[in-house]
């Protein structure tokens, strides 16, 4: 949205999470809340944000430093509550004159973009100096209930302070606010600390605004999920299984089968096709994307990756990694960034493989470490096949190319390279590169010393 900005209040240190580290940055389902909510804004075409830091200050500034996007930082030193947060971003209003400006909190994660449009639509429509956006919930107890006069509010009116009558009223602030720039900044001068906590509120502006002389609406919010926050770890707990639960609903209506949801936590932003089945214990953080007809699991992690259709991944852990159409990895393999598993290729129990292209319909069965690798077509890796690429103090690449058999046991110290359809023989260590068509091997000469056991055992005691 042009001639738009917003302010995100994350400098609240949540005691009762019991944390070294801001409240905004526990996570959900993987993520900062703070994450969702600028991303809430993103999404909604807000671009210039302001944050609001305090507790652990530099915390938050480091994961901002991480995000797409340039973010202005204010810092409350005092913690004197949420009106005084926005008054701390008061340069940053004043360089937003003739703009309306959102006001929100950086714990709200489930707030979504179409609550802001919608609401920031109204606020344009009714020419409002302050559209607060609330919720209708069955339980409002601790909240703040909103006073209506018709399409307009009255005021806010805290818990402690409500009567008998407006404790029964159902619709809630939820600490969302579209405000004119200029209508903002004349309430903030005149707000005060005159109460029993001596701080600065955000909903007096509100009677402030009222008695300036403009005018204040209200959206009532679609959802009342829109208000969901932690302040312990207890309600983190709740919010991620309200939200793990969400995410599955999603995609079960998206055609993805999970036979258990045991264990079951996929990142919000994963991409699954239809007819993949969804095996108990996997995890599927960040960036993901899987193709149709997969199965992934049971216990398999998954982050920052690509898979095509038709992969099987059972017991996997897969990071910053592709793997293409109709391979077959499984159990108990480690797939490391920056890693490429060509189609056709089958990886079987205890195999590792990072920085390494795989090629297609190349098999790698059992017990072996593939490091810093370029492995062609329908290479055959032995059991206990070992690529030697690091020498103490730099990293080598080996290259396997097309047709190779690598025998077991092999251990090839990079740099080296196996030719077309080389082979190496079983327990060989090999320094240089075998050529194409050729048989290397590397191994001392058996011998065999008659009566090694009875000398060397003779002194041992039996226990049995």
């Amino acid at each position: 949205m042009k001639q738009t900005c917003a302010i995100i209040l994350a400098a609240g240190k949540g005691t009762r999470m019991k944390s070294n580290q801001p409240k905004v940055l526990a996570q959900v389902l993987f993520k900062p809340m703070l994450g969702y909510v600028i991303d809430s804004c993103k999404h909604s075409q807000i671009t210039d944000i302001c944050v609001v830091t305090g507790h652990q200050s530099e915390m938050v500034e480091q994961y901002l430093d991480g995000l797409e996007g340039n973010f202005t930082i204010v810092k409350q030193e005092q913690q004197k509550g949420t009106g005084h947060a926005v008054i701390c971003a008061k340069e940053f209003i004043e360089s937003h004159r003739g703009q309306d400006v959102l006001v929100l909190y950086g714990d709200t994660p489930c707030l979504d973009n179409q609550t802001i449009l919608e609401a920031h639509q109204l606020h344009q429509q009714q020419q409002n100096a302050i559209t607060v956006v609330s919720a209708v919930i069955e339980d409002p107890t601790g909240y703040g209930r909103v006073i209506r006069n018709g399409e307009t509010v009255e005021k806010i009116v805290e818990q402690k302070d409500a009567s008998l009558q407006q404790l029964e009223i159902q619709e809630i602030n939820a600490g969302v606010y579209w405000f004119a720039a200029d209508k903002l900044l004349c309430a903030l001068q005149a707000l005060t600390s005159n109460n029993a906590q001596g701080e600065y509120y955000l909903p007096d502006t509100i009677a402030i605004t009222q008695q300036q002389g403009n005018r204040v609406g209200c959206y009532r919010a679609l959802c009342s999920d829109i208000i969901r926050g932690a302040n312990s770890r207890r309600e983190l707990y709740q919010l991620n299984e309200f939200m793990r639960q969400k995410v599955i609903d999603k995609h079960l209506d998206q055609g993805v089968e999970f036979v258990s949801t045991d264990g079951v936590y996929i990142a919000p932003d994963a991409v699954i096709g239809t007819d993949t089945v969804i095996l108990p214990g996997t995890i599927l953080k960040e960036q993901v994307v899987i193709g149709e007809h997969c199965s992934i699991g049971p216990n398999t992690l998954i982050q920052r990756s690509t898979v095509g259709n038709r992969v099987t991944l059972n017991c996997v852990q897969c990071y910053q990694s592709k793997i293409h159409d109709d391979v077959d990895i499984g159990p108990f393999v480690h797939i490391r960034p920056n890693s490429e598993i060509h189609h056709h290729v089958h990886i079987g129990d205890f195999v590792e493989v990072k920085n390494s292209v795989i090629g297609a319909g190349t098999g790698i069965s059992h017990l072996t470490y593939v490091g810093d690798s370029d492995v062609g077509k329908n290479v055959n890796f032995g059991c206990g096949v070992v690529t030697v690429n690091y020498d103490g103090v730099h990293k080598h690449r080996c290259t396997i190319k097309d047709g190779a058999f690598i025998g077991c046991n092999t251990n090839l110290v990079a740099p080296v390279t196996i030719g077309e359809n080389g082979y190496t023989g079983a327990g060989s260590t090999i320094t240089e590169d075998v050529p194409a068509q050729a048989l290397g091997i590397a191994r001392a000469r058996q011998q065999i010393k008659e009566e090694f056991s009875t000398k060397k055992l003779a002194g041992r005691k039996k226990k049995v």
